[in-house]
């Protein structure tokens, strides 16, 4: 084979070579035109990892169409000796002074013509060398031959080094649109368990086969979730992360570790992942429950195991364990799971905060709530409350009623602009002090017009709205109603007969001007008769078409007819939770029911229970 003729091929092959996706692909540009060189009667190349281990041998003799190619595992321990350095090594060796013992080319070798083998070793990446051989004769010129081999093996170290390049920017890429995609599935949940799934479920099987998460609580690793590629692994998985001691101590111990760490081999010795001869060892009928975590069937790797410390502003929230039964090759590394762990550590540290401030509004929302409501066998009463949002702070709604010395109750709600501390301030101020004037029998316009003179007296930067109504028993056994509002939306009477009234009322919001006078109207209810109360957070829920729940509210209370007070006040307000698309208003209903007194009747006060208000 001339120079130019080689030049050429090289040419070819360097192009083969931009293209190839694996290094085997060039093994026909590669064996073709060494086999073609004057002299060169056998082309050989091998594949090598862990110094020892034959992976692969290809041959290609004079002659001969098709190539002898042997894939195996085959330890060779002899052979350790040839492992090349960092640069390649070209060697002339006596085909008859090659042992087989180190040299599994020997035999082929010895079956062409050639007295001599020529072979450039060369280490492709840290975990294996190759070598890539020709049987030459005395015709051969050996210097040209050395050449050649030194020429094919720059062009087979370079289709390597930029497969790996490629993988690793390709990798690259898949990691950074995993940790993209994790970071805003895990971001779209608020809540703290469910955070934690996503965590596991996103995952498997990109990163690893499998996960398990804790959380931290103060007695140490709490588990919350766990999943596999497997079902019935996936089982046994949890089952460890609830209950293996060694997991536990584990975590603990490494509670406070920031770096990644991977354990494998004898550090698994004694824990549920340490690898067994058969998968399917723990249950003995084959059928695979008790395998152990990460077993993948017939082509078995031995078990890792890596453990994340999820961290977040400066405090440790939890943990995350993955579990590969893979190729060292495919296991993420440390730099990736550091970013995953510190997005997942975010997420849920977010999940958490979120989760204590929920229940903070949500404690301090009931404190300007009463906690029970009075009864007697004159009247059903009820209450319900839905916090719109609670990360928008406490809200301003408030209601109560209140039993009056006549034997007459008085019901009230309101809404304070706004929300926040102030609001919360200026809503007990509000409800205290309407409620401290009607046990003393004040009237219902007296007692607001009282209740705005304090607001203005004390300054208050928010105004409010609220409505009075009085229920007073009357001889014939129907009761009085008498109702006074400021700037509230207002009361609808649902009658025995299922008909719906509004009650017509006016009046200025409290907190504006000074001395404002509140007119009332009265109105005669019969038994069985339903006063509803409300606040606009139930009006003014709206859905996707622009249509606000008041439109449909006489309607929708109209078909409670016949329902107690309890189950109106609940029903009303999970209709408008599902009727809204948007608004974040809390929503409060009142609703009381007279039952009537028999004419004649003791109309002085009678005795009061009281019952649990809703919350």
């Amino acid at each position: 084979m001339g120079d130019d003729t080689w030049s050429s091929a090289l040419h070819r092959l360097w192009q083969a070579a931009s293209r190839a996706e694996e290094v085997s692909a060039l093994a026909d540009d590669v064996y073709a035109p060494l086999l073609a060189t004057p002299g060169v009667h056998l082309v050989v190349g091998t594949r090598w990892e862990d110094r020892r281990i034959l992976r692969y041998m290809r041959a290609l003799a004079a002659g001969s169409d098709s190539p002898v190619i042997t894939a195996t595992s085959r330890s060779v321990p002899e052979a350790a000796v040839r492992e090349p350095g960092d640069e390649p090594v070209v060697t002339r060796i006596p085909v008859a002074g090659l042992d087989d013992a180190g040299w599994p080319e020997a035999e082929l070798l010895r079956r062409t013509p050639g007295a001599t083998f020529v072979v450039c070793t060369f280490r492709l990446d840290h975990r294996g060398w190759a070598s890539l051989g020709v049987g030459v004769d005395a015709s051969a010129d050996v210097a040209a031959v050395e050449g050649r081999l030194a020429q094919a093996v720059d062009v087979i170290v370079a289709c390597h080094t930029g497969i790996i390049q490629r993988g690793r920017e390709a990798r690259r890429g898949a990691d950074d649109a995993l940790l993209a995609e994790a970071s805003l599935q895990m971001d779209s949940s608020l809540d703290v368990e469910e955070t934690l799934r996503r965590v596991a479920r996103i995952t498997v099987p990109a990163v690893a086969d499998g996960a398990l998460v804790h959380l931290l609580r103060s007695d140490g690793p709490e588990f919350v979730s766990a999943t596999h590629v497997a079902v019935q692994q996936q089982r046994a998985l949890e089952e460890i992360g609830r209950e293996n001691l060694w997991l536990a101590t584990l975590l603990a111990r490494r509670s406070e570790d920031e770096d990644t760490v991977f354990l494998s081999g004898p550090e698994l010795d004694g824990s549920p992942f340490a690898d067994t001869a058969e998968a399917t060892e723990a249950d003995g009928d084959g059928d695979g429950d008790g395998a152990r975590p990460g077993a993948a069937g017939g082509d078995r790797h031995s078990t890792v195991i890596s453990i994340s410390t999820l961290r977040a502003r400066g405090r440790v929230v939890g943990s995350i364990t993955f579990v590969y039964q893979r190729p060292e090759a495919r296991l993420p590394g440390s730099a990736f799971l550091r970013s995953l762990a510190t997005r997942a550590a975010l997420s849920i540290d977010n999940a958490l905060l979120y989760e204590l401030r929920r229940h903070a509004v949500l404690s301090l929302q009931e404190h300007l709530l009463p906690s029970q409501l009075p009864v007697t066998d004159q009247w059903d009463l009820s209450a319900s409350y839905e916090v719109g949002d609670p990360m928008l702070d406490v809200g301003g709604d408030f209601y109560d009623a209140v039993p009056r010395p006549d034997g007459s109750i008085a019901l009230l709600i309101g809404d304070v602009c706004g929300r926040g501390a102030e609001a919360a301030a200026l809503t007990g101020l509000a409800r205290h002090t309407l409620r401290t004037l009607l046990e003393q029998g004040t009237d219902p316009g007296t007692a607001l017009s009282r209740l705005n003179r304090a607001l203005r007296q004390e300054r208050a930067s928010r105004f409010l709205t609220a409505v009075v109504a009085t229920l007073a028993p009357q001889a014939d056994g129907t009761a009085l109603l008498t109702t006074c509002s400021a700037g509230h939306p207002s009361p609808l009477v649902l009658r025995s007969d299922g008909t719906v009234s509004e009650v017509l009322t006016g009046g200025l919001l409290l907190g504006v001007l000074d001395d404002v006078s509140y007119e009332s109207h009265e109105e005669r209810i019969g038994p069985d008769d339903t006063v509803v109360l409300f606040t606009d957070g139930l009006t003014e829920s709206r859905e996707a078409g622009g249509a606000f729940f008041e439109s449909i509210l006489p309607v929708r209370l109209a078909a409670l007819h016949g329902f107690d007070a309890a189950h109106i006040a609940e029903s009303l307000t999970q209709q408008a939770k599902a009727y809204r698309a948007s608004g974040q208003d809390d929503i409060a209903l009142l609703v009381a029911r007279w039952t009537g007194v028999p004419p004649g009747a003791d109309l002085l006060p009678h005795p009061l229970q009281l019952v649990k208000a809703a919350r």
